[in-house]
């Protein structure tokens, strides 16, 4: 029988802009993250790069429910809640007000359509410390979240600030203090999406935050899962994988939905099913050589991963211990599954304490301080999605990119560790 809905094979497998149409639900992770929406509870969904983040929020919400907040590296506090007043409908201008801490103030003038009422609105919002008179529309201090909750009072939309880890360490510290105010004097409820893989990240930042948050872990996914999602795409194509070739993809795959993704969209493309088919098609892939294929998918990062290890080696900037490069050393000469369970502090300092040139002299404040700062590192040198994070509650430096554990084990690591200028292993 020919199908009624024809799909094109891109739009099923593959990563995409939109939500893919095999979209699989997951009991631990959809159900969990619907439940705490109404618990008036900011949330936090955290996981590996390109394990089903965004998709969780597109799946679980309406268009209308939510407004996005895409972060910049280059944004402090006062650039982050200027930037939700805009997507929450306000036209912010600068002001020529200055604030106590000698910032200029904003000026913030909306339309009050945008939290369901019909007319324009405004007024002042705080006295300042110079001469100038204030007016309608609002003058505001983009710094304090009592000026931001002010303005945003009635509104009743989810507000999503995605990609929270490109943010600089400071706003991240600075927004999880503003979180508390947010939860106790408002009704707003924030959904902050980052790669880490560490459920309490920001009550590392704010302690304060406990109880008031509640961490959604995206990255897991469990083999089931990943057949249903494989299970699904051929049913919206009309194909049939071979048994071999779906238990070898997931097998492989690190339990990454992306590899798993990619590697069925790059199957389906050398059997030129580029749309739902006619008729069935069954052993797809029965010919293909997974491990290869999955090999393929991630080389395709290889100028990105490259590119990595040399501008992480780099560090802030050139320093007589170069920590950053060294912290290289312990992730690119260990082991695969050591690397999967994440490294840990102590595994890091005494291998660093057998191969720096420091050897045991070697001042553990500055590797502290390096771990700390990975992810910011890798923000301000525009390596995005980033491949590494530092987990401070369970003190573990995680690897947040699935493919680049495949690729790092069909690397040659002395080769690797050249590239990082490292000593190669004997």
């Amino acid at each position: 029988m020919k199908p009624e809905i024809v799909n094109r094979a891109s739009d099923v497998y593959g990563i995409g802009r939109e939500l893919p149409l095999n979209y699989v639900t997951r009991n631990e992770v959809d159900e969990f993250f619907v439940a705490n929406l109404t618990r008036d509870r900011h949330v936090i969904i955290y996981g590996s790069s390109k394990q089903g983040k965004t998709s969780l929020r597109k799946h679980c919400l309406k268009d209308e429910d939510y407004i996005v907040v895409h972060c910049s590296n280059k944004w402090g506090i006062a650039e982050l809640n200027s930037a939700i007043l805009k997507r929450a409908g306000y036209e912010v201008t600068q002001s020529s007000t200055r604030t106590t801490a000698g910032r200029n103030k904003i000026v913030a003038s909306f339309k009050a359509s945008v939290f369901g009422v019909g007319a324009e609105t405004g007024g002042d919002k705080e006295e300042t410390n110079t001469t100038s008179v204030t007016s309608a529309p609002l003058e505001l201090d983009p710094e304090d979240v009592n000026d931001i909750i002010s303005a945003l009072k009635g509104f009743k939309k989810f507000i999503v600030l995605e990609d929270f880890h490109y943010l600089p360490i400071d706003t991240q510290k600075d927004f999880s203090v503003a979180l508390k105010a947010f939860h106790e004097q408002s009704s707003l409820c924030f959904i902050i999406v980052g790669v880490w893989l560490e459920e309490g990240r920001l009550t590392v930042y704010n302690g304060d935050l406990t109880g008031r948050i509640i961490g959604v872990n995206a990255d897991r996914w469990t083999h089931e899962e990943l057949h249903e999602v494989i299970s699904a795409g051929e049913a919206m194509l009309n194909i049939c994988f071979a048994q071999s070739f779906k238990d070898t993809v997931i097998a492989n795959s690190l339990d990454s939905v992306y590899i798993v993704q990619e590697a069925c969209y790059q199957a389906c493309t050398r059997e030129g099913i580029n749309l739902t088919q006619s008729s069935t098609r069954v052993d797809v892939g029965s010919t293909i050589d997974v491990p290869t294929l999955i090999r393929e998918v991630v080389n395709q990062q290889t100028g990105r991963y490259n590119s990595f290890i040399t501008l992480f080696a780099g560090g802030f900037q050139e320093t007589a211990l170069q920590m950053y490069k060294w912290l290289l050393y312990p992730v690119l000469s260990a082991d695969n599954q050591l690397l999967e369970s994440g490294l840990t502090y102590r595994h890091i300092r005494d291998v660093l304490r057998q191969h720096h040139p420091e050897g045991q002299a070697l001042n553990i404040g500055n590797l502290t301080q390096a771990l700390q700062s990975t992810a910011s590192l890798q923000v301000k040198k525009e390596i995005k999605p980033i491949v590494l994070d530092y987990d401070q509650t369970n003190l573990k430096l995680n690897v947040v990119d699935r493919g680049f554990l495949i690729w790092l084990a069909n690397q040659n690591r002395a080769d690797l560790l050249e590239l990082a200028d490292l000593p190669t292993q004997a």
